[in-house]
């Protein structure tokens, strides 16, 4: 096999490309964002904080954080593969690590699917399974989405720039999609066909296993809907969770809002158009939260928090990675 082309003597690569982009735009966004409120009044709503509620707040993304990886074990177990539910959650927290403090918010996929690659025998099979985790979660993150815009217009309140009946079309759109891959694994092969051109083994193999293991989680529709509904409740804690922190900043913010702004922040930090969701978090908090008539700052502030938390948080992902590391075999 030939190795790739190098780049050109002083052309930059394109990941280089690439990257200058993202940190361009995470950059520019919060330089703008932040040329535009009161710092002072930004550091003092901050400095305000409830401790308690800021305690309570993590004790929420702990809950999260666990129920996320018995909704992974649900789909393992559809796939016949057995780990148990400590190493799962070990593995989550490494993977919770990795996602807020590499530059990429898939590397803590990369480590999920390392993790349970030799369980499963296949890197293909843990493959597919984290990414229907993925997708799954997203169609938990709409779902709450939804609910929250249904609420909030039900109390004759600003929904935003996506009201219910959009976000419940995106919902059942995804749905239906995901439905029918599980569903029509036949017919997912077929449309792979394509990939079939250069006939290269390797290739074959991997959609085979991709097809077979889309027949085993149609074989088990108990686990699945288990999922559906743990992913449903993992996007319902992370609103508590900033929901609790808006509480110890005392932004007076409902519980529906924050079911519409907290969710699509999350699918708006899925593109890959900044660094780990820099700066566009914080853009879509601040959109929102002008719609309601509230403060750049507390939106700010409530944005700020919450990711600080989180990467708190996540550093007990580093000491689980350490500690394993240095575990004797």
């Amino acid at each position: 096999m030939e190795p790739p082309p190098a780049a050109a003597p002083g052309r930059p690569s394109r990941p280089f490309l690439i990257w200058t982009l993202k940190i361009v735009i995470s950059g520019g966004l919060l330089y703008v964002l932040l040329a535009r409120v009161d710092l002072v009044l930004l550091w003092r709503t901050a400095r305000a904080a409830s401790v308690g509620w800021l305690a309570a707040a993590l004790g929420w993304y702990l809950a999260m954080i666990l129920l996320s990886a018995w909704r992974w074990d649900l789909l393992l177990r559809a796939q016949h593969v057995l780990l148990s539910f400590r190493t799962l959650t070990s593995s989550f927290l490494v993977a919770t690590f990795f996602n807020n403090f590499l530059p990429s918010n898939i590397g803590g996929d990369v480590v999920r699917v390392t993790d349970t690659a030799r369980a499963a025998g296949s890197k293909t099979l843990a493959t597919t399974i984290v990414l229907l985790d993925r997708g799954i979660g997203l169609l938990g993150l709409l779902f709450v989405a939804a609910v929250g815009a249904t609420g909030a217009a039900r109390g004759s309140q600003t929904v935003g720039p996506l009201g219910p009946s959009l976000l419940w079309a995106m919902l059942g759109g995804a749905t239906a999609v995901a439905g029918f891959a599980i569903l029509k694994p036949g017919v997912v092969r077929r449309l792979l066909a394509p990939l079939r051109v250069a006939r290269s083994a390797w290739i074959e193999e991997r959609v085979e296993r991709l097809v077979a293991a889309l027949a085993r989680f149609r074989a088990a529709p108990g686990k699945l809907a288990g999922c559906l509904l743990g992913a449903v409740l993992v996007q319902g804690l992370l609103v508590v969770f900033y929901a609790a922190i808006a509480r110890a900043l005392h932004i007076d913010v409902s519980f529906a809002h924050l079911g519409i702004v907290v969710p699509l922040s999350f699918v708006i930090q899925m593109l890959p158009i900044s660094v780990n969701g820099l700066g566009v978090r914080e853009a879509t908090f601040g959109f929102y939260f002008t719609q309601l008539n509230l403060s750049l700052e507390s939106a700010l502030a409530l944005s700020f928090i919450g990711a600080v938390l989180i990467m708190l948080f996540s550093t007990s992902g580093a000491f689980v990675y350490v500690t394993r590391s240095r575990a004797p075999d």
